[in-house]
């Protein structure tokens, strides 16, 4: 049987607290998963400017001797959606990956659900979104009003654009090739942390599935910047919808 491929997605910046730990974790999980199924593995690190400390370094060191793992130094990055977007592009350009998964590259998201991202990806559903709001998910550590902002979020997204997800913030996602391929090159709007709720949307026709993660939030607070832009997003789908337009992937 030939082996089937998969990618993972995974922006760094300023980790180098917890890298040995998070790179560890997945190559555990490289490995269970290789010697357990016919599927192998790749990470794209993206590491650019925001990244002050020694993560790039530590990312080279980690590819010069585990050939599973690629670094790609991206300094013309203007913000985290340019990071994961060029991390998709990397794996789609670069071979011939079924499945491509997107992660946060410190220990905020337990590579452990790796296996469970790919069981569902597997099984037939083309998209599987992380959900702490599910039986199963939660949230560790989480500053309470980052807690309501996400659940406010997607409560207020839900009814603005007719989306029925119990998360339509968590990052952890995962997707066929040929799926990643339609958002990566559709041009999309968000420039923070509305980019998994835009995703999210973009796919809803698609088959998909919510799966339960264990979050531990990374920082209490959200930029003005980043909400502006937020709504500027939701309300720009909104009122498409409102006329009777409303993209879909």
């Amino acid at each position: 049987m030939i082996p089937k491929k998969y990618a993972l997605v995974i922006p760094l910046a300023n980790e180098s607290d917890t890298f040995e730990k998070f790179s560890s974790l997945v190559s555990e999980v490289f490995n269970r998963i290789e010697h357990d199924s016919n599927l192998c593995g790749t990470a794209f690190l993206i590491v650019d400017n925001v990244s002050k400390d020694n993560t790039l370094d530590l990312c080279r060191q980690l590819e010069s001797h585990d050939s599973r793992f690629r670094t790609v130094w991206a300094p013309e990055n203007r913000n985290v959606v340019d990071a994961y977007l060029r991390g998709y592009r990397e794996a789609l350009k670069s071979e011939d990956f079924d499945y491509i998964l997107e992660m946060d590259g410190g220990l905020s998201h337990d590579p452990a659900a790796i296996p469970m991202f790919l069981r569902h990806l597997s099984e037939g559903h083309k998209c599987v979104f992380g959900s702490r709001f599910i039986n199963g998910g939660s949230i560790y550590d989480s500053n309470w009003r980052r807690t309501v902002l996400s659940r406010g979020g997607g409560i207020l997204t839900n009814l603005l654009l007719g989306t029925s997800m119990k998360d339509m913030t968590s990052g952890y996602m995962g997707f066929h090739s040929d799926v990643a391929k339609k958002f990566v090159d559709y041009g999309l709007l968000s420039k923070a942390h509305f980019y998994q709720t835009e995703v999210r949307y973009l796919l809803r026709k698609q088959r998909y599935i919510e799966a339960p993660i264990h979050y531990m939030a990374p920082s209490p607070s959200v930029s003005s910047k980043a909400i502006k832009n937020s709504f500027s997003v939701l309300f720009h789908y909104f009122f498409q919808r409102l006329r009777g337009n409303g993209v879909s992937l």
